[in-house]
């Protein structure tokens, strides 16, 4: 996941752009992200389709500690008669574990043209062809340590046990289930319906850039096989993490990712 500082015009307080998927070393890149940074209370704008469970757990827990407010959309830049504009479009995606992202600002904002999917955790070395691998107990083991560990961050953000239950209902082999408006309250992802509680006041009367929807980004890298985080047009697979301390391929099980 890349971050980024935008800085808004004139008297604004400016939001931090996230982008892509959650790897192992996205902790440590938020923190030297943040290094020197006043970010506490900052709004952080997600666009990603996943990734590594417990990286985003870890991830998540510290922008709670930051006290940041969520939202889901893609920064763009407009230019103006005033000078160059940024924004924040609403055509944007949060999948996977970015949904557990979105759950750990304290106040939270899903525009109605955002798409916000969830599935199951799997191991990710087996999500293409999910019916046809073989598993072990082992790797049963590694999946329910990681679901008991996402319920616990999901109850301590304020979510309900009706986000779990939707996530863990939906196998690798079926496409991805988009929360309904009614869905996001049901679930307590969606705090506000006004942007304004999370993005700066004067973000209505900034153009807005007209985007076409992205490819859908269901696959979710395994932390063992970092791919870049760019969006990676794919059919849709629903990977749970399966990294190895050492960065190497992965040969024993890890941890489980989505």
């Amino acid at each position: 996941m890349h971050f980024n500082w935008v800085a808004c015009q004139p008297d604004c307080k400016g939001w931090v752009s996230a982008v892509g998927i959650v790897t192992s070393d996205s902790p440590k890149e938020f923190e030297e992200f943040a290094r020197d940074r006043q970010l506490a209370g900052a709004t952080i704008v997600l666009d990603s389709s996943g990734g590594s469970v417990n990286d985003s757990i870890a991830l998540g827990r510290r922008f709670r500690s930051l006290g940041a407010l969520t939202t889901v959309g893609t920064t763009v830049r407009t230019r103006t008669a005033q000078g160059d504009r940024a924004g924040v479009t609403p055509e944007a995606y949060c999948e996977s574990m970015c949904v557990f992202l979105l759950l750990s600002g304290k106040i939270r904002y899903v525009p109605p043209a955002a798409r916000v999917r969830v599935h199951q955790i799997w191991m990710g070395d087996r999500a293409d062809d999910a019916k046809a691998a073989t598993y072990t107990a082992q790797d049963l083991m590694i999946v329910e340590r990681d679901i008991g560990r996402l319920a616990k961050f999901t109850f301590d953000m304020g979510g309900t046990g009706d986000l779990l239950s939707l996530a863990l209902s939906v196998p690798p082999w079926e496409d991805l289930h988009e929360l309904s408006p009614s869905e996001l309250r049901l679930t307590n992802l969606a705090t506000t319906d006004a942007m304004a509680d999370v993005l700066p006041h004067d973000m209505a009367s900034t153009p807005m850039a007209e985007l076409k929807s992205k490819p859908t980004q269901d696959r979710f890298v395994s932390s063992a096989v970092e791919e870049p985080a760019a969006v990676q047009p794919a059919k849709s697979t629903k990977t749970a993490e399966a990294a190895v301390p050492t960065g190497g391929v992965a040969t024993a099980p890890a941890q489980a990712q989505k």
